[in-house]
């Protein structure tokens, strides 16, 4: 059935992507942001996704559907086009099935605008926040059915630092940027510095779309309290562990601490947060450090509460990253009142203020100095509110409607 009135069109394949595969990690947060809010607002709303088959288009029922398979609902069986094609991987051909089975109307790629206009009347807007389907091939259809299209560009680091991404990423990356910088009717941004840095790059690429600055909204952490804490002092990172993030940093200082102190008096660094791409060094040093019993301790993939326990019982929050969009477990430890040690980058100055000490992420004993000098019973600041979701759909929802 075609929506009466102008719908919002969320791009959903990020999230297909996710089904079964543990907590959800930023930018998919963002993308689940947006379809619960959209599923709680009467405007009409539908759900794309991009398959090995082509195009899955989803009415309120299958977006809620989605959401469901999101919170843990099992997934049906694959049927046999997921057979055939995703025959490596099961978890997927199990969720495309399902999607197949719920979605309201379907295409090969070529055929993405008629199916769009047989739903949405003109002036529908397109929302892309998880940065899939960003082409020329799909952003021209779009437009070609009469939508406006709308992309939440959360930062330009493999453009910008591609030391830090896997190979070829950044070149698929500027292809999106591409489409981006041709295609886009609005850019959102999460901050005033990714603004800078997104539309210097858009610019080299031809044309800089039109934008809005409209903070991520950081819902206040839960900590589980059944999570068990350690019984000695100890500080966190939270994160991937990948080379933005700066763990080897980190490693230095235990390695510092573990020479220097009795070994009844080294704090323990909890990494939390799973291993991640081009780090072969770091993963070394860490194997190396679990066989000898290292203060130094490993935990991925645990569940939302058992991270914000942890966060909200540690000394303090270490974030030396190189690079950053947003970054939000400083954001979250300062919600919790967690001391913060991270960068000196702008965006953290933008979003933090006076919260955190800022440190240079190259300066190995500064952090040594600073982490070694912090007393067990120094106090905690001030806990300080966070950006709230409400604001963030205020700004996006009033300039979708002024398109």
């Amino acid at each position: 059935m075609r929506a009466a009135a102008p719908a919002r069109l969320l791009d959903l394949t990020r999230l297909l992507s996710r089904l079964g595969q543990g907590p959800l990690t930023g930018v998919d947060r963002v993308e689940a942001a947006w379809l619960d809010h959209l599923l709680d607002a009467p405007q009409p709303c539908f759900g794309l996704l991009r398959t090995r088959l082509g195009f899955l288009l989803l009415d309120r029922k299958g977006m809620q559907a989605l959401r469901d398979r999101l919170e843990g609902l099992p997934l049906g069986p694959a049927d046999l086009a997921g057979r055939l094609f995703r025959r490596s991987q099961p978890w997927r051909a199990k969720a495309e099935a399902d999607m197949r089975r719920l979605a309201c109307d379907r295409c090969l790629a070529p055929l993405l605008s008629p199916l769009l206009r047989r739903h949405l009347p003109a002036g529908s807007c397109y929302l892309n926040l998880g940065h899939a389907n960003l082409s020329e091939f799909a952003l021209r259809r779009i437009r070609a059915a009469g939508l406006r299209v709308v992309v939440l560009v959360h930062d330009v680091i493999p453009l910008e630092h591609p030391e830090f991404t896997r190979p070829g990423i950044p070149a698929v990356f500027r292809r999106k940027m591409a489409a981006v910088s041709a295609g886009a009717d609005l850019v959102i941004h999460s901050t005033e510095d990714a603004r800078r840095r997104t539309e210097a790059q858009l610019a080299r690429l031809g044309r800089t779309p039109p934008g809005i600055t409209a903070p991520l909204g950081v819902p206040m952490p839960r900590p589980d309290p059944a999570t068990p804490l350690p019984a000695l002092r100890y500080f966190v990172a939270v994160g991937t562990i990948e080379p933005r993030k700066n763990h080897a940093l980190l490693l230095d200082v235990w390695d510092r601490l573990e020479e220097s102190l009795p070994a009844g008096e080294v704090p323990q660094l909890l990494l939390l947060g799973r291993r991640g791409w081009n780090n072969d060094e770091v993963f070394q040093r860490l194997d190396a450090r679990a066989r000898s019993g290292s203060a130094v301790r490993e935990h991925p993939d645990l569940p939302d509460g058992a991270v914000a326990a942890l966060l909200a019982g540690a000394e303090a929050l270490l974030f030396p990253s190189f690079a950053e969009g947003y970054g939000l477990p400083p954001l979250e430890a300062m919600a919790l009142g967690v001391p913060v040690l991270c960068s000196n980058l702008p965006v953290f100055a933008e979003t933090l203020g006076d919260y955190p000490v800022y440190l240079d992420p190259n300066d190995r004993y500064l952090w040594i100095r600073v982490i070694a000098g912090r007393s067990p019973a120094g106090g905690r600041p001030p806990a300080r509110g966070l950006p709230d979701w409400a604001s963030h759909f205020r700004a996006v929802t009033a300039a979708c409607d002024a398109l």
